[in-house]
């Protein structure tokens, strides 16, 4: 099994946190988001994973650093570490194609954008499995189509009249990803284009067309990591999870004076507290120092001075100080506020 993972993309939404750190590596719950995506992704598949290959975009972006983070990844994971460009923002469907040499045999693509919890198995009579979670408003989103035999025979996007409320979250299966290859091939031999790019769903939509069968692979949880807001939501999400699985979220070299911890929170190494209250569902990354302050549902990132703070729903990154009492804060990395 290949794990084929497209992260190219800037992180506009998320900015100021993006200007410095690639989207996929913003540590949430402790974790950077592609690390812990491609883990959970290799739970759900329980087996052996072969190769899992990045899809990155500049290297003046997406620098050396990035490169080894990634590697270790899928080396910790037992997997070959495979490294492709796409040297232009072209769509979903020309990011997967960047990855060429390795669209063989089974594997799953994830956008490396969102987090899941999930636990089911791969239908083996599938030719290709699309990734869904059951939402209240279908119309948001792109959603799958059904027939009796539960079988997906067509994608709608944003659908004004319903069509089912099974949305697709941006991770698929196929039994060989090779004919994903050859149908995307087509799309970009044809410039079939969509909003300026080439798109996964028109591969998808011919491999339906020639009959392959899809079937549905259905989330508990799918948590989007877009913008802020929602960001510092699923931080406190998966904070609930990892506590409920029995992870040690709290580092032993946390240094506490005179304050209380309200978990679940995770809180790295090195870490000083004085005089405050953390929690709940709070992260706080390495050599982090918060002294005078209340924090909770609250996202902050490595080596930050937080002083005199009352902060809730704020996400702060790494190397900043913040100094006031202020509260919704989004500060990105060296930034100060005093």
């Amino acid at each position: 099994m290949k794990i084929i993972v497209p992260m190219a993309g800037r992180g506009s939404r998320l900015r100021p946190h993006t200007l410095t750190v690639p989207k996929p590596l913003i540590p949430v719950a402790g974790e950077p988001i592609v690390h812990r995506l491609v883990k959970d992704i290799a739970k759900v598949l329980n087996q052996p994973i072969e190769e899992i290959a990045f899809v990155l975009g500049d290297p003046a972006f997406f620098g050396e650093d990035v490169v080894e983070s990634l590697q270790k990844l899928a080396s910790d994971l037992g997997a070959k570490g495979s490294i492709y460009r796409q040297d232009q923002p072209l769509g979903t469907g020309h990011a997967i194609m960047s990855a060429e040499p390795s669209l063989s045999g089974p594997a799953v693509v994830a956008y490396a954008d969102t987090l899941i919890r999930a636990d089911f198995d791969l239908d083996p009579e599938a030719d290709a499995v699309i990734w869904t979670k059951k939402v209240e408003n279908p119309e948001a989103y792109g959603v799958v189509k059904l027939n009796d035999l539960k079988e997906i025979v067509e994608l709608v996007e944003k659908p004004k009249e319903f069509i089912s409320d099974q949305a697709v979250i941006g991770i698929y299966y196929f039994k060989d990803i090779g004919v994903l290859k050859e149908k995307l091939q087509e799309v970009l031999d044809e410039n079939i284009m969509n909003g300026g790019e080439y798109q996964i769903n028109d591969g998808i939509k011919r491999m339906m067309a020639d009959g392959r069968i899809f079937k549905t692979g259905t989330v508990d949880e799918w948590m989007d990591c877009g913008n802020k807001a929602i960001t510092v939501e699923t931080n406190g999400k998966m904070l609930n999870f990892l506590q409920s699985d029995g992870e040690n979220l709290i580092s032993e070299s946390v240094t506490l004076e005179n304050s209380k911890i309200i978990e679940p929170c995770y809180i790295g190494e090195g870490v000083i507290l004085k005089n405050s209250t953390i929690g709940p569902n709070v992260s706080i990354g390495n050599q982090t120092i918060i002294e005078n302050s209340t924090v909770k549902n609250s996202l902050i990132q490595s080596a930050s001075t937080i002083k005199n703070a009352n902060l809730e729903e704020a996400m702060i990154g790494n190397h900043a100080y913040y100094d006031g009492n202020f509260s919704r804060v989004s500060i990105g990395d060296y930034s100060v506020l005093e």
